[in-house]
């Protein structure tokens, strides 16, 4: 039994039965009293008197069909109505409850046409059965049934759009969180990768002279041994500090402290004379010349960092380059970097678009700006982002 739910059934569950009984229920208790007290004290009804205790009570158990097969449902209960108008029109009969019950459900399940066709066909076969069958009906009383039954179909029409409209809400809303938490799944592939592909190649190459020099060289094969330590341990803290950050974030936007790690600094421009450093270990010769302070705003250091910290990555891995050049300054109001190598250069005849090529083009497009990847001087790779200045606050 499930606690806090009542009756031992889940919510879902006993909403569902209620939309399904309460009509049933309701259009039992309205029709079938009344109809068999007016049958009873009246005389002259017996086979026609049985009838309509019959079609009261047809109404209300069509009504449990109503939501599976709402459009047959609809045509037969518009029938059944019909015949207890007819049949107990001379008496004090109650309104057919279950043929506007019916009306809603069938409207807000789709079958309109069924609907619309249903009545419409069947109240003028009504009115033109009592002109052959010599049943006198007055004016009034047709009126108001008309006027009844054109109230029913407009609250039904209402109910249907005000469902669609919930429905169009609901679909929205469910888009957009599903938007939202695939940004932040390409945010997290992105930093991954960023992390993990420039200190994975740098350990890869200090691996490699390690295991050349091991036995020729062995200091140098030490100073390898402690490059790859320093790598892996700044790796494994970014990596540790952003999956801290990801379970420490409550459902509510709060943060849950529990075995949480501390966060790392996220890298900005100060970092890249580290950065270059790690690099010239590796043999690779790299000049820096960084004009931008660290006044400018977070985001955009960070995407600087990032840009520049991927394209060394892909110089030493693909580009089988001596020399790189790293510029971070301005241009015409803008934010420009501009890293270049002496390398093999892009071949333009295949597909260069990797995800360290796509997650710097995200970057410089999510701060309005714009990527490019083209051919330096040199003849090698030439990498040139431009990011809009901004005031800090952004």
């Amino acid at each position: 039994m499930m606690i806090g739910h009542g009756f031992g059934f889940p919510r879902s569950q006993r909403s569902a039965m209620l939309r399904l009984w309460l009509p049933v229920v309701a259009s039992l208790l309205v029709q079938v009293p009344i109809t068999v007290i007016s049958v009873v004290r009246s005389t002259g009804f017996g086979v026609s008197g049985v009838v309509l205790v019959l079609l009261s009570l047809l109404g209300p158990v069509l009504l449990l069909w109503a939501r599976r097969f709402p459009g047959p449902i609809i045509a037969v209960m518009s029938a059944a109505a019909a015949a207890d108008f007819l049949l107990g029109y001379t008496v004090i009969s109650p309104p057919f409850l279950a043929l506007a019950f019916a009306i809603v459900i069938a409207i807000s399940r789709g079958a309109r046409t069924w609907t619309w066709i249903s009545l419409i066909v069947v109240w003028e076969a009504t009115l033109l059965a009592a002109l052959f069958a010599g049943i006198a009906l007055e004016p009034p009383r047709i009126v108001v049934t008309t006027l009844g039954l054109l109230l029913v179909l407009g609250f039904a029409e209402s109910y249907r759009r005000r469902g669609e409209h919930f429905e169009q809400f609901q679909r929205a809303f469910t888009d957009r969180r599903e938007a939202e938490l695939q940004a932040e799944r390409v945010r997290i592939a992105r930093e991954l990768h960023d992390v993990l592909a420039h200190s994975l190649s740098q350990i890869n190459v200090q691996a490699g002279v390690g295991l050349h020099l091991m036995h020729k060289q062995p200091e140098q094969a030490e100073a390898a041994l402690a490059s790859i330590k320093s790598s892996s341990k700044d790796a494994l803290d970014e990596v540790r500090s952003l999956l801290g950050m990801l379970r420490t974030e409550g459902p509510a936007g709060e943060e849950d402290n529990t075995d949480s790690v501390p966060p790392v600094p996220e890298p900005d421009l100060s970092r890249l004379s580290s950065l270059i450093e790690s690099v010239r270990a590796q043999g690779l010769e790299v000049t820096l010349s960084c004009d931008v302070t660290l006044e400018a705003p977070t985001a955009v250091q960070l995407a600087l960092y990032r840009i520049v910290q991927e394209s060394l990555t892909n110089i030493v891995r693909h580009a089988n380059a001596t020399e790189a050049s790293v510029r971070v300054g301005s241009d015409e109001g803008d934010y420009l970097v501009t890293i270049a190598d002496n390398g093999v250069g892009i071949d333009e005849t295949v597909d260069n678009e990797g995800r360290g090529l796509l997650g710097m083009r995200e970057r410089a497009d999510l701060l309005g700006g714009t990527f490019q990847l083209g051919t330096s001087t040199t003849g090698g790779a030439l990498v040139t982002a431009r990011i809009p200045r901004r005031p800090a606050s952004s």
